[in-house]
């Protein structure tokens, strides 16, 4: 399957409605002016950088809700899964949608936290929102956690955020257009700059690991793959990694839900990377019918190295 982009096409966008942007401190009309999204891959280069710095913002303020809540007095309750959520996932949650029905009006959303209520056909174009990747790591005072939102178009990410409120970043790429990392203010982002995955080192490579669900099947696939240092952690952090070149591969082999892996797999493969399952295949996402379930994952920042067979 070949992934979609946004911007490459010179056929004019698919919208439908008109919508002021929500944000625009001058006051003018501006932003992506959507009624329903029916396709992202057509979205011209000037326009799609638009509406990504749109949901950077919606990001950002979801952030600022995440860093002034106290893991240790939040409230908190145990979902059918026996996953945790608390209080500050439905708040991100709720920054997130009411973000997202300005910017992009119409347009579904799944979402971890309402994952039950999309079950209706998404069609060709639709978002992707984990208001609050680790909760386990936030609950326990950990800064890994993160906040995910993925635009999808064809059953591919085509763009993906991910942002670390304790750590004061920002990841975001659009496939076939370019991967940047930024610094979380108290009042937006800063500069981007451009990250890169990097080739598979002669010697040093890293992978990436999960803290919580590292099993034995990931401990045999990191011994075919030669001396190699294991670095822990929670969350969809670990795919900025990779992206940004201090981690080589990040597999998983438990299974896990499309809003833990869909923003990771679009920075990954914006940044240069690849993102397969277990079996070397590509990903589809919007798998109601599945729950939105992936079974596995390799996220390798040289294709080159997937494309041996590791």
């Amino acid at each position: 399957m070949q992934a979609a982009t946004i911007g490459e096409s010179t056929v004019a966008p698919k919208w439908r409605g008109d919508t002021p942007h929500p944000h625009d401190r001058q006051g003018q009309r501006g932003g992506i002016r959507v009624g329903t999204l029916t396709s992202v891959s057509e979205i011209p280069p000037a326009e799609a950088a638009r509406l990504l710095h749109d949901l950077t913002m919606i990001v950002a303020r979801a952030c600022e809700v995440l860093r002034d809540v106290s893991p240790a007095n939040v409230a908190q309750r145990v979902k059918a899964d026996d996953s945790p959520v608390s209080a500050a996932d439905e708040a991100s949650q709720a920054v997130i949608v009411e973000g997202l029905a300005r910017v992009l009006p119409g347009v579904p959303v799944v979402s971890e936290e309402s994952a039950g209520h999309n079950r209706e056909k998404l069609g060709q174009s639709f978002l992707i929102v984990d208001p609050l990747d680790g909760t386990r790591e936030f609950l326990a005072g950990r800064d890994e956690f993160t906040v995910n939102l993925a635009i999808i178009s064809g059953g591919i990410p085509v763009a993906g955020i991910i942002a670390a409120p304790k750590r004061d970043r920002l990841w975001r790429g659009i496939v076939g257009g370019k991967a940047e990392r930024l610094r979380l203010l108290r009042d937006g982002v800063d500069q981007p700059h451009p990250i890169h995955t990097r080739e598979w080192p002669r010697q040093g490579a890293v992978a990436a690991i999960s803290r919580s669900h590292f099993d034995a099947r990931t401990d045999a696939f990191l011994g075919l793959l030669g001396p190699i240092q294991r670095l822990p952690g929670g969350s969809a952090i670990k795919f900025c990694q990779v992206a940004e070149g201090a981690a080589d591969v990040y597999p998983r082999f438990a299974t896990t839900c499309e809003w833990d892996v869909a923003a990771g797999h679009a920075l990954v493969a914006a940044a240069g990377g690849i993102v397969r399952s277990a079996q070397g295949l590509p990903l589809a996402y919007g798998c109601a019918d599945q729950d939105f379930r992936v079974s596995s994952f390799i996220a390798w920042g040289d294709p080159g190295k997937a494309a041996a067979g590791g």
